[in-house]
């Protein structure tokens, strides 16, 4: 059909019930792109429209230089989505009739790159999927404010955002090479001994709790220090100097103000691109870094926690540990073993967040309550075992356990933000206050049990819907009637993310639960059919609010459920 076509319907619907609507589903040429209507919102206070635009890559002039791999093509697509977001807010009237009418939005990023279905390359056409509220007043159809939308609104959006003669190839480059820079980074970490890299002159420090964008005026720019020093060189910017956290065990330290934490959520939050200007575009860490933190009432499922609690009272199992109400310290030590049976090479933990009694536990203590009696092998006497034996190395902000210099390869001290080496400094304080304690670890690590879900905790259904699987917010999926609290999992980033990991849990208890024989490898898997098909293999039609997580977090998100059970 045509546009034409698309205007008749309109104008007959004219001033109809809402309902009527449902006669422009389809799909349309508009000269140069397809415009398809692929769902119509039952009133205008519903969720809007899904619809979509389709240009042949030709069309719109891009060099295909700026999608010749995976990493190229998820940014240029990044970028386009953020374009088209602009193009909205400057064309889009919005307000015209009730509840959501003349609504154009898109799902774009805040500062980090990341592969999403709001616009996708595909063989030799790009699609970019939005939503539109079509207009009414009250349930009467507005058809001259929709053919306004369809017309007007829409079409400049598309010719100021997806046209390459209208965009800055400068800007368009530089986005494109930033996140081939970072990605290109990240893989020279383990070649160099590192687990992360902080470029000089990177900015830090955020607005604010709830604004991702980099602090303005006042802000400290990041400078490492001498002894930490290591050159990256990426394939665009060229040499970049800054601070390399080597493999090993690393503790940040300082007083409390002076910049740990930030650090560490910079840290953190490397494990994924961002975009130019964010201030930590040259911050990258080894991709497989968790945030570990202890976790208060979480539900545990048959994990094996004996690496670090054994002998609880009442010959309670820990090898096979479960629990509807953990404690810090059964919590964190889960969250640890948990990221290992994931296949996690670096560990991120932050004291504030962290069981005091499963980190440390002082001589006095010790001599007080015997370890016959304690159940628990604080995290100091096992990291390095952990290092050893698995290759996991550990960051830690520390800011009151000087227990741990005696197990760390590398300290770092925050002064007003500014880092020092103070790996020496912390040796001869070791040796000049030596511990009383006894290290309790053992002779080694511990084993890491993989787990098997049983599909018996996979039940997606809701009164009369086989399958109901909702995201609310960027924190909790509604899997069926199970609510899965997602508040822990610090390095989730976008709602879209939790959209995609609710949705990517019933993908693999149909296709892969009873397939696999460890829940990472069936992670694996669903990870392996998203490579080769997109995220669109996780539906059976198409939408634009999908964003890809990791598998940890996906993983993590399945441990959560209260549902769960395990083999």
């Amino acid at each position: 059909m045509t546009s034409e076509d698309l205007k008749r319907t309109i104008n007959r619907i004219d001033g109809r019930g809402y309902k009527a609507y449902k006669d422009i589903k389809g799909q349309y040429a508009f000269g140069p792109y397809t415009l398809i209507i692929d769902h119509v919102q039952g009133d205008p206070f519903a969720a809007p429209s899904r619809v979509r635009v389709r240009l042949p890559l030709d069309k719109t002039e891009f060099p295909r230089d700026l999608w010749s791999n995976r990493v190229r093509r998820i940014a240029l697509c990044d970028y386009l989505a953020r374009r088209f977001h602009g193009a909205i807010r400057r064309w889009a009237k919005g307000n015209r009739g009730m509840g959501k009418s003349g609504l154009v939005a898109i799902d774009r990023g805040e500062q980090e790159i990341l592969e999403r279905t709001a616009v996708v390359i595909d063989r030799e056409d790009l699609e970019v999927r939005f939503v539109v509220g079509l207009p009414a007043a009250g349930r009467t159809i507005l058809g001259k404010e929709a053919l306004g939308v369809f017309f007007e609104d829409i079409p400049r959006i598309v010719e100021e955002s997806l046209v390459y003669r209208r965009i800055d190839p400068q800007e368009i480059g530089q986005h494109v090479a930033v996140a081939e820079d970072q990605d290109a980074m990240r893989g020279l970490l383990k070649d160099k001994g590192l687990v992360a890299f902080v470029a000089d002159g990177s900015i830090l420090p955020r607005s604010s709790g709830v604004d991702e964008r980099p602090l303005g005026s006042g802000a400290v720019p990041f400078q490492g220090p001498p002894e930490l020093e290591v050159e990256l060189e990426p394939p665009h910017r060229g040499s970049i100097r800054g601070m390399g956290i080597p493999q090993g065990v690393t503790l940040i330290v300082g007083g409390g103000f002076h910049g740990k934490s930030t650090l560490l959520d910079a840290v953190e939050r490397g494990v994924y691109n961002h975009v130019p200007g964010d201030g930590r575009e040259y911050v990258v860490t080894d991709g497989a870094a968790v945030k570990i933190r202890a976790e208060d009432g979480r539900r545990i499922e048959k994990v094996n926690i004996s690496p670090f609690i054994t002998n609880l009272p009442f010959g309670k199992d820990t090898v096979r540990f479960s629990s509807d109400d953990a404690s810090g310290s059964t919590s964190q030590a889960t969250n640890i073993m948990e990221a290992l049976e994931m296949g996690a090479r670096v560990l991120l933990i932050d004291e504030d967040t962290s069981a005091t009694n499963f980190m440390v536990r002082d001589a006095r203590m010790q001599e007080l309550v015997a370890k016959a009696k304690e159940p628990i092998t604080p995290f100091v006497d096992k990291v390095r075992p952990l290092c050893a034996d698995a290759g996991v190395s550990t960051i830690l902000v520390m800011g009151g356990a000087g227990d741990y210099f005696d197990v760390a390869d590398t300290v770092i001290m925050m002064d007003s933000y500014r880092p020092h080496c103070v790996t020496e400094q912390a040796r001869e304080i070791a040796q000049k206050h030596a511990s009383c304690r006894a290290d309790e670890g053992g002779d080694g690590f511990g084993e890491v049990t993989p787990r098997r879900p049983l599909r018996g905790g996979f039940n997606p259904s809701r009164g009369k819907r086989e399958v109901k699987i909702d995201a609310k917010g960027l924190k909790t999926i509604l899997y069926g009637t199970t609510a899965i609290d997602l508040s822990y999992l610090e390095q989730l980033v976008d709602r879209s993310q939790t959209r995609a990991i609710g949705l990517m849990i019933h993908y693999y208890a149909e296709h892969y639960l009873e397939q696999s024989t460890s829940l990472k490898e069936g992670m694996e898997l669903v990870m392996r059919d998203i490579e080769e098909r997109g995220l669109d293999c996780l539906l059976p039609y198409t939408v634009g609010d999908l964003t890809m997580p990791r598998p940890c977090e996906v993983a993590g998100a399945i441990n959560r459920m209260r549902t769960l059970q395990v083999k």
